[in-house]
């Protein structure tokens, strides 16, 4: 396919820099790819496209406070983006200016809290550091903002630690939120569990490939950050109990897809646990083993998200279902309304 294909005009107001006054407040479009209809609802309807014995695979990663503002030696200022965690107490970053954060530099917080020096480099600004002085998680919890994607355009606020948060987030480890869950509250999870959807954990630690878009002229030569997924055998025995019980599986956010889909990759297709680290990229066309149906955010052009979302959807739907949300005023990207797609 071409990425051209799935170019569309969206005007500056619609990407949300807030979110919805209420997490369940979002709207919500519903996108049936038997009839190709579309129906504008309230994401607090959601339960009304779910069925008993449905369930809802959600991702547990907790976005990290991870972006610092640290001075070189000399006193100039690097941004600092801290990605994970590496072997022998290194930790991956990303610096901005990179060419600032030279191999055998260091990196240090103003109040003096933590050292860091630049152990390793490679392709895109990313740079492996050691911790000379600090403990990083530490300063991270004090003084490190929120990784609010670059198309919001203004500072973090203290409102975004929570925001910017899943209800359902349990371990630390993303670098970005897995958007599609920012709707649900706990009390339309209950109202799900109540309903007979059952509620069904996993992990995926989203990393900052999310926001890069794709550059090369054919997609296919993308290629993926490593990202760790965690599908345990509880999750899986849930969502194989879901389907031979005729219930469906709900992947909320492309991250589960990937994770889920990652799991079938490491069993020859087969609907098993695995853990590990992927670079899955889902493009059309794509037969999909481990989702039957798809709650996800609108997401930007030339994206791997978008790809995605147009192989299980249909290239044709979805351009149809971007083009009437644009049409209807919805809220894109991070902080946005959202999409079913059944």
């Amino acid at each position: 396919m071409r990425l051209e294909d799935l170019d569309y005009e969206l005007p500056p107001e619609l990407i949300a820099q807030r979110p919805a006054a209420h997490r369940e407040g979002s709207r919500l479009l519903v996108v049936e790819r038997a009839s190709g209809t579309l129906h504008d609802q309230r994401f607090a309807e959601l339960g009304r496209w779910l069925r008993p014995g449905d369930a809802l695979a959600l991702n547990e990663t907790r976005v990290r406070p991870a972006r610092l503002r640290l001075r070189r030696a000399s006193g100039g200022a690097v941004e600092v983006l801290v990605v994970r965690p590496r072997p022998a107490g290194r930790w991956l970053i990303l610096a901005r200016p990179a060419k600032k954060a030279p191999v055998g530099g260091t990196l240090a917080a103003e109040d003096g809290s933590l050292l860091l020096e630049v152990v390793g480099a490679g392709e895109g600004g990313e740079r492996v550091v050691r911790v000379v002085r600090g403990d990083l998680d530490s300063v991270l919890r004090d003084i490190g903002e929120v990784p609010l994607p670059p198309y919001i355009h203004r500072p973090p606020e203290p409102a975004d630690r929570k925001r910017y948060q899943t209800v359902f987030a349990r371990v630390d480890g993303a670098v970005a939120a897995p958007t599609a869950g920012l709707h649900f509250s706990e009390a339309l999870l209950a109202d799900l569990s109540r309903a007979g959807v059952t509620r069904v954990p996993l992990l995926l630690h989203v990393g900052p490939g999310t926001f890069r878009p794709i550059s090369a002229a054919d997609p296919r030569e993308h290629v993926m950050d490593e990202e760790w997924f965690d599908v345990p055998e509880g999750a899986m025995a849930a969502l194989r109990d879901a389907r031979a019980r005729g219930g469906r599986i709900v992947a909320v956010g492309t991250t589960v897809v990937r994770a889920l889909e990652s799991a079938c990759d490491a069993h020859g297709g087969e609907l098993a646990a695995a853990r590990g680290w992927t670079r899955k990229f889902i493009l059309p066309p794509y037969a999909f083993r481990a989702v039957d149906a798809l709650v996800t955010n609108f997401h930007l052009p030339r994206t791997t998200l978008l790809l995605l979302v147009a192989a299980f959807a249909g290239e044709d739907l979805l351009r149809r279902a971007y083009a009437h949300a644009v049409e209807q005023r919805y809220r894109f990207y991070s902080y946005g309304d959202a999409m079913l797609v059944v």
